[in-house]
């Protein structure tokens, strides 16, 4: 394993620069970007490139869309390997009144982890984020190259599921860079109470999409309200919408129902199966209730087969419904139009373009052709080789970190890696990192600052062991030889 040189210095420096950190974080959490709403995308694109220049990165620029921009930036170190990052810096809308303190505040508040910033982005993604910049700055604060050069593409749609990520990744200019690299990696935060990780392998694709039933484009019902005692002669909307609904879930609304939908659907193999059992033995499974707010799984199974179906089962979920009125008392109308939003979450070997056509054909079969389906974003899901260099360097950096670590093939949640490790570039791309926080897309999200046992990471030790990571990775791919090194899926 490799030895970080001269450590002491570069964590003294970290620990100096604590300040700076959090102040960056809590700066960065009161500059939001919301892709769904339109708001700060070109400040957010901007606010990026800014971060990663201060971090050291010598070029950094925003690559326009057909939506939301990215950014696109390369720290040449004259090192014989390149690391790939993904970062994104969109977040998940909110409602102040909902949170314990105010959503872009920043605050610090103690929790039994230790001490915590609450804020929108905190956990997702821009905690995290901090933590890997922070690395970076240390370097910059104690004069030294990194052993490894970066590649980082950034993008600001994230949050409503990617759908211009692929024009990022693409770009002539980003594209030929991002073939130089031995992988890619999402920082992440996934420490459990007692101080275990995961590496995760796989993610969930996701389709997410709109379906709104109307009598102005049935043409039966009203074209907008009208008084609900007209109910008796004249058709609903939301009645429509209420039906079709039910057709894509069976009666246990959980599996789902879309014609085709499980024809794809690639069971867990044999070793899968096995690293999810390993994960669940080094899980607190009294946590991550507690964590989630629930008291039994789904058919109250036990928690190694409710992790094997949160891996392997396909999902038809409703984010949200709208229709009507929803004010305080009664308003008796018969409402024209009604809306759902929906997400699905794919498997492997399904496809987001499959998804749509199978949800569409299957609406049609069923008479409900004239339900819009307005598809927003989405994507395929995504595997990795655990044999891959990549993996094998962050597996190496936790033994040597003394953190207990499982493999996780699949996490149920999705972020776009298929841009990575689909075709053309096919590499290795996994979530990574230590620290721990919590209530992603909710209120009060959180992310550990300062932690009250050596067990789990704090901001300080995440980006200590981010430095670590880069020096294990040199010297792995300097053992195997080759600029790229061994690429997997």
């Amino acid at each position: 394993m490799a030895e970080t040189p001269n450590r002491p210095e570069l964590a003294a420096a970290l620990k100096a620069a604590h300040p700076a950190s959090l102040k960056r974080l809590q700066d960065w959490i009161a500059h939001p970007t919301i892709a769904a709403e339109k708001l700060n995308v070109e400040g957010g694109a901007d606010y990026m490139r800014q971060l990663l220049l201060d971090a050291g990165f010598q070029q950094a620029k925003v690559i326009q869309t057909d939506g939301v921009p990215g950014v696109f930036a390369t720290l040449d170190a004259g090192a014989p390997t390149t690391l790939g990052l993904y970062f994104m810096y969109d977040v998940k809308q909110y409602v102040p009144s909902e949170w314990s303190s105010p959503p872009l505040e920043g605050r610090l508040v103690d929790r039994p982890e230790g001490k915590a910033i609450i804020g929108r982005g905190a956990v997702n993604q821009k905690g995290p984020e901090t933590a890997f910049l922070a690395a970076l700055h240390a370097f910059k604060a104690t004069g030294r190259k990194l052993p490894v050069n970066l590649v980082l593409v950034a993008e600001g749609e994230e949050e409503i599921a990617s759908p211009h990520f692929k024009q990022i990744v693409q770009n002539p200019e980003v594209l030929p860079a991002m073939q130089k690299v031995v992988g890619v990696f999402i920082p992440g935060a996934g420490q459990e109470s007692n101080g275990a990780t995961t590496i995760d392998l796989g993610a969930k694709g996701v389709m997410e999409v709109q379906l709104i039933s109307s009598g102005e484009h049935w043409g039966r019902g009203p074209a907008k309200d009208v008084h609900s005692s007209l109910k008796a002669n004249v058709d609903s909307p939301v009645w429509r919408l209420v039906k079709a609904l039910d057709t894509l879930v069976a009666e246990d609304g959980q599996t789902p129902a879309i014609d085709g939908w499980f024809e794809n659907v690639k069971p867990l193999s044999p070793r899968q199966r096995a690293l999810i059992a390993e994960g669940v033995s080094k899980s607190n499974e009294a946590d991550v209730m507690k964590q989630l707010g629930i008291r039994h799984w789904y058919k109250d199974e036990d928690y190694l087969t409710a992790s094997y179906r949160l891996a392997s089962q396909p999902t038809v979920n409703i984010e949200g419904l709208v229709s009507g009125y929803t004010g305080p008392g009664g308003k008796t109308v018969l409402p024209g139009r009604a809306e759902a939003k929906l997400d699905l979450r794919l498997v492997p070997d399904m496809t987001r373009e499959e998804a749509e056509a199978k949800l569409k054909a299957h609406l049609a079969k069923r008479g409900f052709g004239d339900i819009i389906v307005n598809v927003s974003g989405g994507y395929s899901p995504t595997e990795t080789d655990e044999n891959s260099l990549l993996v094998k360097s962050q597996m190496a950096a936790l033994r040597k970190a003394g953190v207990e670590y499982s493999i996780n093939p699949r996490q149920p949640g999705s972020w776009p890696g298929v841009t990575f490790t689909g075709p053309p570039l096919k590499l290795a791309a996994v979530g990574f990192g230590l620290g721990t926080g919590g209530g992603a897309h909710a209120p009060d999200e959180w992310y550990l600052i300062d932690s009250n046992t050596p067990k789990v990471a704090g901001l300080d030790e995440s980006a200590m062991f981010y430095v670590d990571y880069l020096y294990e990775l040199a010297a792995m791919t300097g053992q195997s030889g080759g600029r790229r090194g061994q690429r997997g899926r």
